[in-house]
């Protein structure tokens, strides 16, 4: 049964958080049509979806974040919603009033709240921060995260164990008449530092500590006059982490995957209370392109603490056979020992 009766959604965006939205319209029962560049028409996220739109030329600001192929793209290929992947297009108020002006809907906040927000569409990086799906009654599965940094990009992200204090202005966003997932970045002295949109490669987090799906609760959102605050069976939240595996590649250089990333998909851990999710977005023998993002995978836990869940994610990334591309799994897995250690990971 599609989701809330959206039978068909343009997924924008590509990479892994491509791969994880496609994959999560297969589930409940929407058809996706991915969009793609010319650089990219047998990409992983064109391969997995049930079609798929050419947007442009290579470079991003002629294809993924163009606005107006974006748009068009939507009304060639008959979908009833446009459903933005990075928090660059799902914070684009200038996307969401084109998508409803051409009557589609749009799965995000709206463009009006975009704009009072004045969102610049960063993924959020702050040290401090949290997640949540933003409804009528206020926030649900309400999750503060924590993050390892390198050069300004989270590359882990884990539920803290210290209790954390929501800044006021985050409680308010129902109110403003913001609706469906959110990422918050907290400053250090406790105000909001960033509000963003879409599928933050935080996302995960939630996802795992509340056994929640991201697009379900998205979709549930978007559907006017739907009630949205049921909250699906829930359990008490676990604890969680999300590791982003990226390619070190030099910036612009381009590469091919030759060995296999973590495989795509829910696994069973070496403990029957650990729940394991990988996304890649790279299958052997696909090119990494050098005009776009360096991730190769995402790979995210939930266990009893968070001990128990970076110690999962750490057998995964572990011995990975060689890839074909360099990549960032030795510094992260340092960061994931700290964790499974019980020690706050260090930031940098």
């Amino acid at each position: 049964m599609p989701q809330g009766g959206i039978e068909s959604v343009l997924v924008a965006g590509r990479g892994p958080a491509a791969c994880a939205v496609v994959a999560a319209c297969s589930r409940l029962g929407v058809k996706a049509v991915a969009v793609h560049s010319e650089a990219e028409r047998s990409a992983r996220h064109v391969r997995l979806a049930d079609d798929a739109v050419l947007l442009g030329p290579a470079p991003a600001a002629e294809s993924y974040l163009a606005v107006d192929r974006i748009v068009e793209a939507a009304r060639r290929s008959g979908v009833a919603a446009v459903l933005p992947v990075p928090p660059a297009l799902a914070g684009n108020a200038r996307l969401a009033g084109a998508v409803v002006a051409a009557g589609l809907t749009w799965v995000g906040p709206s463009a009006a709240v975009l704009e009072r927000l004045g969102g610049d569409g960063v993924e959020p990086a702050s040290e401090r921060g949290l997640l949540a799906w933003v409804t009528d009654a206020g926030l649900r599965y309400t999750t503060p995260v924590s993050r390892d940094r390198a050069a300004g990009i989270a590359r882990v992200s884990w539920t803290p164990d210290e209790p954390v204090e929501l800044p006021p202005a985050a409680e308010r966003l129902s109110e403003i008449g913001w609706r469906g997932l959110v990422t918050v970045g907290i400053s250090p002295d406790g105000e909001l530092a960033e509000v963003a949109a879409g599928f933050s490669l935080d996302m995960a987090v939630l996802e795992r500590a509340h056994g929640v799906d991201a697009v379900d609760l998205a979709l549930r959102s978007a559907v006017r006059g739907r009630a949205v605050t049921r909250e699906t069976a829930g359990r008490t939240p676990r604890k969680a982490v999300v590791v982003q595996l990226r390619s070190t590649l030099p910036p612009g250089s381009a590469g091919r995957v030759t060995g296999r990333l973590p495989e795509s998909g829910r696994r069973t851990g070496a403990r029957p209370d650990v729940e394991l999710v990988a996304v890649s977005g790279y299958d052997p023998g696909d090119r990494l392109d050098g005009w776009y993002d360096a991730l190769l995978a995402t790979v995210s836990a939930s266990g009893p603490d968070t001990a128990t869940a970076a110690r999962a994610a750490s057998e995964v990334l572990t011995g990975l056979p060689e890839t074909g591309v360099p990549h960032d799994g030795p510094e992260i897995l340092p960061v994931l020992d700290r964790l499974a250690a019980g020690h706050a990971a260090r930031r940098s």
